[in-house]
């Protein structure tokens, strides 16, 4: 292939990826890449991405073959594909389905396709103890069946990924379906993409195990109500937070046929264990002190789950992955808005929850009216001279906390606000006691994690009738609320370089509206700070996604 000036794509030895975004195949290029490559980069006129063996093993269980990624990085390139790089894609995509654990009367065994392979794993110490005996077959080797997950979780860090096709024990039986109309009458039906991600989920090798990325407001709670009614057993629901909980509860008891005394809360307040449980991360981990075991991990094992449904999944705690390593056997389904995990440890999510089985790049929902396309505006702020002075001095995490309460942030604030005066704002922000100094000089109610229950409750109620146009709220705004009216969001401060809290932050206003379907996603920034540099991390979530991201400067 000769050099064709149209393409945008470079492709470099070193497995990373350069994109242009000014090429009229730019967005063509960048939807397609998401299938098996990671953003890692994002400045305004090339993007930088990487291919790595856990993007490359994610798209092999998606079903994407090593041919449809050649031939998607010939399509799109600009000058020829470095040869050097063919073998390395194709090698690293081989290596998932070359290891596979199936079933062995009350054993599982590990298969290999290659003998040298499976002679590197046995000769590894870190493996030892999780092998039940020797076969004599230079191909295969038993496994201890409560060692399921930790062997995965090994093999995956020695760069090993075992394609795992044991199945799952069934759980209890349990009669459900879908129903046609909420109470209010409103009739509605799975969308077609949902519907597509359960297929994903319950079909083709390893099927029941595994991870559908969609955005906030996509509606990945109904494709964990579809996969759970698909599927007719009991089940057990991990939420970010009691709030997240209750609307999972409404939802299942609006759109399912299961009646009130069905569906328990496994909270701090009520330990009810009932055919569809939920529960939340934090009872789960709860803890009497630092050197205790978690009191409440005991739920996973005192009822028979079918299906174990873990939401917002690159939330997921350490605690609950290493409990995860013993549930391997249960069938478990991870939703998410973004694999990235700021911890690192998305190889965890693949080796313990399982593989990617489903995506949809946002900019494609939005162009199908499924949720409203998003501007994103960066504002950036300048510093007092007197808080550029106290900054000078300070180590990293004081320069990061005088930038985020820039106390010029207020006055962007107050002309944001009147520039959206007919719309509902939500008001996001990390460091608190700013948050709350912006909401009395603005009137506005406050969330905070001190914030009752109860008055979370009348205040989110308060918002979706229409009666509060502007809610403030601190990091506990960040999970799964569900204001659909919510039209404009302001973050006057973040968690560092979080992609994760861009994600989430980000959905929180992206519900479909009416009219223009239109939402706004301004981010308050202190110019030439420590927190800028963040912000251009937390700006590749928002470009791996598609959405343009202009800069403005206050005035």
């Amino acid at each position: 292939m000769s050099y064709v000036p149209d393409n945008p794509l470079i492709a470099q030895s070193d497995h990373t990826l350069l994109l242009e975004t000014q090429s009229p195949r730019f967005e063509e290029a960048r939807d397609a890449l998401l299938a098996f490559a990671e953003l890692i980069k994002s400045p305004e006129y090339i993007h930088t991405w990487r291919i790595t063996s856990l993007s490359l093993w994610n798209a092999a269980a998606a079903g994407h073959s090593a041919d449809e990624v050649i031939d998607t990085l010939k399509r799109f390139a600009k000058y020829p594909v470095p040869e050097s790089l063919l073998p390395t894609i194709r090698e690293k995509m081989a290596r998932y389905g070359r290891l596979r654990l199936v079933r062995d009367g009350e054993f599982l065994r590990l298969e290999a396709d290659d003998a040298a392979d499976l002679a590197e794993i046995r000769a590894a110490k870190q493996l030892r103890d999780l092998f039940a005996d020797d076969l004599g077959d230079p191909y295969a080797v038993r496994v201890l069946a409560r060692k399921r997950g930790e062997l995965k979780q090994v093999l995956t860090a020695f760069g090993h990924p075992v394609q795992d096709l044991a199945g799952y024990d069934d759980g209890d039986a349990l009669a459900m379906s879908l129903v046609e109309r909420t109470p209010d009458g409103k009739r509605w039906h799975l969308r077609d993409y949902q519907l597509d991600a359960i297929d994903a989920f319950q079909a083709g090798p390893g099927a029941g195990s595994g991870v559908v990325v969609l955005p906030c407001g996509a509606g990945k709670t109904m494709v964990g109500i579809g996969a759970m009614v698909r599927l007719g057993m009991r089940t057990l629901i991990l939420c970010t937070g009691q709030i997240a909980l209750q609307q999972w509860k409404r939802e299942i008891l609006e759109r399912t046929s299961l009646t009130e005394d069905q569906v328990g809360e496994y909270t701090a307040e009520t330990k009810q264990i009932a055919a569809v449980t939920l529960t939340t991360y934090q009872i789960l981990t709860w803890r009497p002190n630092k050197l205790a075991p978690p009191v409440h991990f005991r739920l996973f094992h005192e009822a028979s789950w079918g299906l174990v449904i873990y939401d917002e999944v690159h939330l997921l705690p350490a605690p609950i992955f290493r409990e995860s390593a013993y549930l391997q056997a249960r069938r478990r389904l991870g939703l998410t808005a973004t694999l990235v995990r700021e911890d690192g440890n998305e190889g965890d999510v693949f080796a313990l929850i399982g593989p990617k089985r489903f995506d949809m790049p946002w900019k494609r929902l939005e162009e199908q009216g499924w949720i409203a396309t998003a501007k994103c505006v960066e504002v950036r702020v300048p510093l007092s001279t007197e808080d550029r002075m106290a900054a000078v001095s300070a180590d990293a995490t004081e320069k990061y906390r005088i930038a985020s309460r820039n106390a010029r942030k207020g006055a962007v604030l107050e002309k944001l606000l009147a520039r959206h005066a007919d719309q509902q704002i939500l008001v996001l922000g990390t460091y608190l006691d700013h948050l709350e100094f912006l909401a009395r000089r603005f009137d506005m109610p406050i969330i905070s994690g001190d914030t009752p229950a109860a008055d979370r409750r009348a205040l989110y109620q308060r918002f979706r009738s229409g009666e509060l146009r502007v809610l403030a709220m601190s990091k506990v705004g960040n999970f799964s609320v569900d204001l659909p009216n919510a039209s404009v969001a302001i973050q006057v401060s973040g968690s560092w370089g979080s992609r994760q809290e861009e994600a989430q932050r980000l959905g929180r206003i992206l519900r479909p509206k009416e009219g223009q379907n239109q939402a706004w996603f301004y981010t308050l920034v202190t110019a030439d700070s420590v927190e800028q540099e963040y912000a251009e991390r937390r700006q590749l979530f928002l470009a791996e996604q598609g959405y343009p991201y202009r800069i403005e400067a206050a005035d």
